[in-house]
């Protein structure tokens, strides 16, 4: 959102404007012009995003957030790309990749017989390393509300040949951890990382003569040794009345994010025959910024309570001369802390909601236009980032180097 008198808000600690000059604060019909139509590819400062019907489709807090991707970035060189399936689009992603090519894609993407309660996520996790390993840049999910400054931590890591990181993401977890999140991805074209990634991929989707969807490959002997999402913990949930228990609870969200686990078994891998030390890669060369804090604020300081998170998010701020009540200054303390100590926000959709319930996500979708209403919490945090700019830059996870899950070939059982 553009700069007005009428839509300004105090400025947290720990934040700063960024100059006008650097934002483009035109209006929103302009911007989205803008985004249908990118223009050729000139370098790799490309921020790429995935939306099956086009970004004129999308949900409009949804929208919200690309356009506030290209205010704050597109004065610094970046270009939003939301790639999407649509015939006849100028974004269709088969103007950037060869969507008939077995080494690009799975059959199940070129005959279009992608399958399952979560086709469209699917095949946007299948565009995001095609489009990293030939054109470089970010790949980010359409419910990633950027807040830090990725242009600095772009040319102070991936694009600055002196230093040693090559790959910018989150981490799930602390330090001892190795679960990368696929929601946001930063690498040159070409990565090692992510072309093996890609490659243990398409292997997986080729199983058993092909895959229509991710469903089972959780017990893929090329995954054998990679734990289970939430394996460690409770994830059992109701549903329907009935209790769905901890083991399918967490085969059903494991094969939900089995991109994130071939990440962590490339991580894992040690093949010498391939010249791959997957452990010792991710201590040198990943830039990994830890999840929650990074890009969960919101949902810790609501102990992942979505209604809570809404209702908070939905709240007018004092107006002049009222003093401020206790669910205010928790709405104050959550876009504060977001806006001067995160890097982003990832809004949660998709399978997540059968484990949780509503979201802030899923809500802001139910609910259009609850998000940008002038003077609540929504508004300000949507303005800061829009806007403003964290002072510090997110600290990287100092890794270790882990213990292996595998030796040998990567793709092999």
């Amino acid at each position: 959102m553009a700069l007005s008198e009428d839509s300004t808000y105090p400025i947290p600690a720990g934040v700063h404007p960024v100059p006008v000059h650097l934002l483009d604060t035109r209006a929103d019909a302009e911007i989205d012009q803008i985004i249908l139509n990118p223009g050729p590819i000139a370098n790799d400062k490309n921020v790429w995003m995935f939306w099956h019907s086009s970004f004129a489709s999308m949900h409009p807090y949804t929208q919200r957030n690309v356009r506030a991707w290209h205010r704050r970035f597109s004065r610094a060189g970046w270009v939003i790309r939301v790639v999407d399936r649509l015939p006849g689009s100028p974004s269709n992603v088969a103007n950037y990749l060869d969507v008939k090519d077995p080494g690009t894609f799975p059959q199940a993407f070129i005959d279009g017989v992608i399958g399952g309660d979560h086709s469209a996520q699917h095949t946007s996790d299948l565009v995001r390393w095609p489009l990293l390993l030939k054109y470089g840049g970010v790949y980010a999910d359409v419910g990633l509300m950027q807040i830090g400054d990725l242009d600095k931590l772009w040319n102070d890591t991936v694009a600055n040949a002196d230093s040693p990181f090559e790959i910018m993401t989150y981490n799930a977890g602390d330090v001892n951890a190795r679960d990368l999140t696929n929601h946001f991805l930063c690498a040159k074209p070409d990565n090692q990382f992510f072309a093996r990634c890609h490659k243990l991929f398409l292997a997986l989707w080729a199983e058993d003569g092909g895959e229509s969807s991710t469903e089972g490959m959780s017990k893929s002997p090329l995954l054998a040794g990679v734990p289970l999402i939430g394996a460690d913990g409770d994830m059992s949930f109701e549903e329907n009345g009935k209790r769905v228990p901890h083991d399918e609870a967490c085969r059903l969200l494991t094969d939900y994010i089995t991109q994130g686990q071939v990440m962590k078994m490339v991580m894992g891998c040690i093949d010498e025959q391939d010249d791959w030390n997957g452990p010792e890669y991710v201590a040198k060369h990943v830039y990994a910024m830890e999840y929650m804090r990074g890009s969960q604020l919101i949902n810790e300081k609501t102990a992942w309570n979505g209604n809570l998170a809404f209702e908070l998010m939905s709240l007018p701020l004092p107006k002049q001369g009222e003093s401020e009540n206790e669910k205010q200054a928790r709405a104050r303390d959550i876009v504060e802390s977001c806006l001067s100590q995160s890097f982003g926000f990832k809004l949660a959709h998709g399978l997540i909601l059968r484990f949780l319930g509503p979201t802030l996500g899923s809500l802001w979708r139910a609910n259009p236009g609850s998000d940008d209403v002038l003077h609540t919490y929504a508004h300000w945090l949507r303005y800061g980032i829009a806007n403003w700019c964290p002072d510090e830059i997110a600290p990287r996870l100092d890794f270790a180097v882990a213990k292996p899950f595998k030796r040998g070939g990567l793709l092999s059982p």
